[in-house]
């Protein structure tokens, strides 16, 4: 969903830009109502929805975008992006072709788009954007080796199309995480109801998730809480128990932990235009 303001879209509007050693960083909001056609870029592009919605059409497929859904979209690769119901904000990073031969002297691969939500991309992708935001005399080291970072989680989705099968019981378990991520759950309370074992359960979450479960439920609490930060004036201590938080504390840590920043910062960032 990468947004290149270069092109001048219409409905387009840039907000901050900066070029360091090939990377072009780009934080810039699309308008509601606003469509870009079927289009590709001379370079791989990294972009991170900050927030809004969005669509986007790839390869005969609908992808969906909203707040920490991230993009790696090989360059070459067609694409085109509706924006029907608000305005969307994003944060987009333009990857230079000397970029990519460094990757591939370390064999990483970079072939095929990735479309993800959440995880640690998307955690990679905020740290960077905080660094990006940050602009002092230490980010662009720091923006370099973020950069290098996410080229190496990028190749680690790369995955074979046989790996991507979860079987019915693991998707449940993870509907029922989603549907109860606040609560206090065990692995054993899962497994039973999905009706593996706890030790089965675990293993197979990891393998298809590429996280632990206790990973991935915190995952859903902040993103929980980052809807929360930028749609409402609730206090954090409320947020973070309406996430699932034991304390504020607890909240403000494992967000910067996740995200980069704190949950202060990020309300603060995404409400300044």
């Amino acid at each position: 969903m990468e947004l290149n303001f270069n092109k001048s879209f219409p409905g387009s509007r840039l907000l901050r830009a900066r070029e360091i050693s090939g990377l072009s960083l780009m934080d810039g909001i699309y308008c509601a109502k606003t469509t870009v056609p079927n289009h590709s870029h001379d370079h791989a592009v990294f972009c991170i929805a900050l927030k809004g919605a969005c669509r986007e059409l790839f390869a005969g497929s609908l992808r969906h975008y909203e707040a920490l859904t991230v993009q790696f979209l090989p360059s070459f690769q067609c694409h085109a992006l509706d924006f029907p119901f608000t305005d969307t904000r994003a944060f987009s990073i333009d990857v230079s072709s000397h970029w990519l031969e460094r990757a591939n002297e370390y064999s990483l691969k970079l072939d095929n788009s990735i479309h993800r939500h959440g995880g640690s991309l998307a955690g990679l992708m905020m740290k960077l954007y905080r660094e990006f935001r940050q602009a002092d005399e230490a980010s662009r080291l720091a923006i370099e080796g973020l950069a290098l970072e996410m080229l190496a989680e990028a190749s680690r989705h790369q995955v074979k199309s046989s790996d991507k099968h979860a079987p019915r019981w693991l998707e449940h378990a993870e509907e029922l995480l989603r549907e109860r991520f606040p609560e206090r759950l065990t692995i054993s309370e899962v497994a039973t109801t999905v009706g593996v074992h706890p030790m089965h359960l675990a293993r197979e979450f990891r393998r298809f998730k590429r996280c632990t479960i206790g990973e991935y439920v915190r995952e859903l609490r902040i993103e929980c809480a980052c809807h929360q930060l930028q749609d409402s004036q609730e206090s954090l201590a409320a947020i973070a128990a309406g996430a699932g938080f034991s304390d504020q504390s607890h909240f403000s840590r494992t967000f910067k932990r996740i995200l980069g920043m704190t949950p202060a910062e990020y309300r603060a960032a995404l409400g300044a235009h």
